[in-house]
């Protein structure tokens, strides 16, 4: 039933012109009059990204399409305003687990410690600087050293965004000295390495030949 109505939507397009640049999502929705019609295509009109809503109550089927068209908010918004029995049919979405898996990789993936240097005056120079970074979309950590007159900024902003930044806002001068990336820099420390002889203060005992393998509590006489 659900591929006949994606086959029946993707016929559509194609009878359309050819395919089109719209994001297609099709759902199913029970729908038992054309109230329920009206009521389906009230709650996605006017969605962001969606341009047309297209509804076929006999086949209980919904055809939402837009460029910019979010799947799981269309089906969000559907299940809120009209029905919580509503199905997304097409395209598929990704488990939440997933996403949030996919998207924490991402992130730590991009995670970077940056050190800048610009000079730092006062207690007050340093509490504007640290003010106006923290502002910044992705900044998690920012310290200063005011006797070195370093900045350092632990986040996923570029480096020649957080100078413009301080340039534009503070009027200040500042340049980038160092530069890691968090997620390679944790991956060598969970890297267990091993070394031959074993770095120990007390020396590895290998067991003595002249113990009897058949006894272990017995030694053989020489």
């Amino acid at each position: 039933m659900e591929e006949s109505l994606l086959l029946h939507a993707m016929k559509m397009e194609e009878n359309n012109g050819g395919i089109s640049n719209n994001k297609v999502i099709v759902l199913k929705a029970l729908m038992h009059c054309e109230a329920c019609s009206n009521k389906v295509s009230k709650c996605l009109i006017g969605l962001e990204g969606v341009d047309t809503v297209e509804v076929d109550r006999a086949n209980n089927r919904v055809v939402v399409k837009g460029k910019m068209a979010n799947p799981a908010k269309v089906l969000e918004r559907l299940k809120n305003k009209y029905s919580k029995n509503v199905e997304l049919i097409s395209p598929r979405l990704m488990p939440v687990k997933q996403q949030e898996k996919k998207l924490e990789k991402k992130v730590k993936a991009q995670l970077k410690t940056m050190v800048f240097k610009m000079l730092i005056h006062c207690e007050g120079c340093s509490n504007d600087i640290k003010k106006n970074i923290l502002k910044m979309e992705g900044v998690v950590t920012v310290e200063v050293n005011r006797e070195k007159s370093l900045v350092i900024v632990r986040g996923t902003p570029e480096p020649q965004k957080i100078i413009e930044h301080v340039k534009k806002q503070l009027g200040k001068h500042a340049e980038i000295i160092k530069q890691e990336n968090m997620w390679n820099k944790n991956e060598n420390e969970n890297t267990i390495r091993y070394c031959y002889p074993p770095q120990y203060s007390t020396p590895f005992v290998f067991p003595d030949h002249i113990f009897s393998d058949e006894n272990v509590f017995a030694c053989s006489i020489m």
